[in-house]
């Protein structure tokens, strides 16, 4: 199958960018690539979305179509050149208070604190979150909501996230606005470009967190 394949190019970080347009003869019938911080004829772009966002299978592409490829623009995940972006705004927010403070040593038996079935499958669907970034990309807003809700919700549910929560929701959230993201106002695009699945229900329960370390203050 032959593209033509729209590339954004710019030669640093500071140059005016524009569009380079390069023959594509690709024989895969399954996706494009998995690397994320691109946008695919507008779409974000990432891990997975070849089976989970249909725009992305190779084989919906008619033979002969112009794809563009354009790196993410949000003001906190700056590009670096062309189509490489700094997410590391991400790892600022996981080092803020994404984390349980525990022990080292030999690892506890796995049922030594019993857990709700469905808390324990609320924060695994929380955990699924890969940090892609597809989410504050497609926001409006610039957000990092559902990202942070996810961190924050994960470690919430479980006993084991319990005794540092209110640190960890107060300190996530304000490192998130000290890097310059976007308010969050439902429109609920993060969810809907989201590869995982994760769903705003999450964002409900930082928001219910957030509020109560306030109060605790």
């Amino acid at each position: 199958m032959e593209y033509n394949v729209k590339v954004w190019r710019q030669k640093n970080a500071k140059a005016k960018g524009h569009f380079e347009t390069f023959a594509f003869d690709h024989d895969c019938r399954e996706g494009i690539c998995g690397a994320c911080s691109l946008y695919v004829d507008g779409r974000a772009h990432g891990p997975d979305d070849a089976v989970t966002t249909c725009q992305l299978f190779m084989r919906h592409f008619k033979p002969g179509a112009t794809i563009t490829v354009e790196p993410w623009r949000s003001g906190a995940f700056p590009v670096i050149k062309d189509l490489v972006v700094d997410r590391t705004a991400f790892d600022k927010i996981m080092q803020a208070g994404g984390f349980i403070t525990v022990r080292t040593g030999s690892a506890q038996d796995g049922n030594n604190i019993l857990i709700p079935h469905d808390d324990a499958e609320l924060s695994m669907d929380a955990a699924a979150c890969v940090g892609c970034g597809a989410c504050v990309a497609t926001c409006k807003n610039g957000s990092a909501m559902l990202f942070v809700a996810a961190r924050v919700s994960s470690l919430a549910l479980l006993p084991q996230g319990r005794p540092e929560a209110a640190r960890r929701a107060r300190a996530m959230v304000a490192k998130m606005d000290e890097l310059g993201f976007g308010n969050c106002t439902n429109t609920r695009a993060c969810e809907m470009e989201c590869p995982k699945h994760v769903t705003i229900d999450h964002i409900a329960r930082l928001n219910r967190e957030y509020l109560k370390a306030r109060f605790s203050e």
